[in-house]
């Protein structure tokens, strides 16, 4: 068996669903060595998630944010962590309900994802800064 690890920093996007397919392929070619295996990609963060989704319309990003937006409210006065402003707790609750991980199972050096799949970084943050990612690939 195979296992690859790379951390990846990610410049600083803003709020909002990003694509990052590519960049996570980019800082990993070794997964091109791998023909049956898992590759797991981690955020180093708790005010930011990653999920797997829609990659051609970014209506759908956007659709997201909007869902979430409603879903979770800025300036709701039962909020105590405030100190960070007011986009910090909601920013947490979001990175707990979309997760810090996503899997993609790897088939003949490639992600074995559907035509239609993309890694999203999420960013909840107004200025969430770089985003650090733990990228490990294993299989044979």
């Amino acid at each position: 068996m195979k296992i690859f690890q790379q951390s990846i920093q990610l410049r600083e996007k803003r709020r909002g669903f990003h694509l990052i397919t590519g960049e996570v392929l980019y800082a990993l070619p070794q997964i091109s060595e791998i023909k049956v295996g898992i590759c797991q990609v981690f955020i180093q963060h708790t005010s930011a998630s990653l999920t797997i989704n829609e990659n051609a319309d970014p209506t759908v990003r956007k659709d997201f944010e909007m869902y979430f937006n409603k879903s979770v409210p800025e300036n709701d006065p039962d909020y105590e962590h405030d100190y960070e402003g007011s986009d910090d707790m909601p920013a947490h609750l979001k990175a707990s309900l979309l997760g810090s991980s996503v899997m993609i199972p790897i088939r003949n050096g490639k992600f074995a994802l559907g035509i239609w799949q993309g890694i999203y970084l999420c960013e909840h943050r107004d200025h969430g800064g770089t985003r650090n990612l733990v990228v490990t690939a294993w299989g044979n």
